[in-house]
């Protein structure tokens, strides 16, 4: 609107459009909601205000490829939180986190939250800052305040509230486990050679032959913890095709095993297991009935001890639990395993109306497979436990007859 500054720099306007017509520069606003119909942009910077609200990700995909020709683009990004988890602002948000925690390491990608912590009161007005950087200079705390006393006493208002003002997203779906107790439970030193002759038990699930398919070992611990390792396998075509770009640096590292072609084939996973039956005393090997019931079968003739868990709420709670548990007693023990910290990050929990979890993941790129084969695992080690012989009253009492 300033005539001084379009006569020296060119500046012309249009309808939802500034441009400098001699040197072919435009700068636009677009729909979120027609990605389609702007194919084709060549793209310096990109602006994209409140993320949440956007449908789908086609808008975020089309100015994100638009960058390619550009030797130092910027995309920005800027949003409250919101409700839908599984679009692209809560997708961000993952990454973002996944970055802050060290899960991921990306120093092309800058981001921060502003938000309350976990364990903070958000009826207390001293949590209330955190989640606003501007606090006494754009953002009023007496707006806030005002705000805040209505979502208490109004239902309707809270998640309004939680989101807009406080950077909650809100939803029945929460991160699950505290990465940061997690990888206290980790020593580079841990083998499974070092565990040799110990009692073990092993979780399979194998519910995707063209994606990762996991298998996970629990040794007994002498002090009624476990330690824990696992391996993972992947068919050469799904660790190629660029969805997750782990996959082929893991396989580098020997982190994973690639099998030949589009499917999984079983035939490491039974070798494996052969070999584990070798070195461990394995009291059992878990595993749900789908995709597994041809390899338990030859197994099984083969003299391993082969049980059905089926991935039920009823089956999975409560040895999700008490891996949390552990976890935070630290009685859970790994290696470090990068591939099972990434699994570990991507699972939320949904708790149901008799407190009952299940693990869950929001995005079909977060995989969770060794998560869900380790739970398994300790399901049936707890329930070994849980079914050891009592002794018999007669074997125990001074009563004779």
């Amino acid at each position: 609107m300033s005539p001084n500054m379009q006569g020296r720099f060119g500046v012309a306007t249009s309808s939802h459009t500034v441009y400098v017509e001699h040197t072919n520069s435009v700068f636009r606003s677009l729909s979120r909601d027609q990605g389609g119909n702007h194919d084709g942009l060549n793209v310096h910077g990109g602006l994209i205000d409140e993320l949440h609200a956007h449908k789908t990700r086609e808008i975020f995909d089309v100015i994100e490829t638009g960058t390619g020709a550009r030797k130092q683009p910027l995309l920005w990004l800027i949003t409250t939180a919101g409700f839908n988890r599984a679009g692209i602002c809560y997708e961000q948000r993952a990454y973002v986190t996944k970055i802050l925690e060290g899960v991921v390491q990306d120093e092309s990608y800058f981001g921060i939250i502003y938000t309350i912590d976990d364990d903070d009161d958000w009826t207390d007005p001293a949590s209330w800052a955190k989640a606003n950087p501007n606090w006494g200079v754009s953002v009023n705390p007496e707006d806030i305040e005002r705000k805040a006393r209505k979502a208490m006493t109004m239902a309707a208002a809270t998640n309004n509230f939680l989101t807009k003002h406080l950077n909650v997203w809100v939803n029945a779906d929460t991160a699950w486990m505290d990465l940061q107790a997690w990888e206290r439970c980790g020593n580079p030193a841990l083998t499974l050679e070092g565990c040799a002759g110990r009692k073990a038990w092993v979780g399979l699930d194998l519910a995707s032959k063209i994606d990762i398919a996991a298998l996970m070992v629990v040794v007994e611990d002498d002090d009624g913890g476990f330690t824990t390792f696992g391996k993972y396998y992947i068919p050469e075509d799904a660790a190629e095709d660029g969805r997750n770009q782990h996959y082929a640096g893991w396989a580098r590292q020997g982190l994973v095993t690639l099998t030949p072609g589009a499917t999984t084939d079983f035939a490491f996973i039974e070798e494996d297991l052969r070999e584990l039956a070798s070195l461990l005393d394995i009291e059992s090997v878990g595993f749900d009935p789908w995709q597994a019931t041809y390899l338990a079968t030859r197994m099984l003739e083969e003299g391993l001890p082969m049980i059905e868990y089926r991935q039920t709420v009823q089956n999975m709670s409560e040895p999700m639990k008490t891996l949390e548990a552990l976890t935070l007693e630290q009685r859970i023990r790994h290696n470090g395993d990068p591939v099972l910290t990434w699994m570990m990050s991507n699972v939320v929990a949904h708790l149901d109306a008799k407190d009952n979890i299940y693990p869950r993941k929001e995005f079909p790129e977060n995989k969770i497979d060794g998560v869900v084969a380790l739970i398994m695992a300790l399901g049936r080690a707890i329930r070994s436990e849980g079914d050891q012989v009592q002794p018999s009253i007669y074997d125990t009492s001074d009563v004779t007859c």
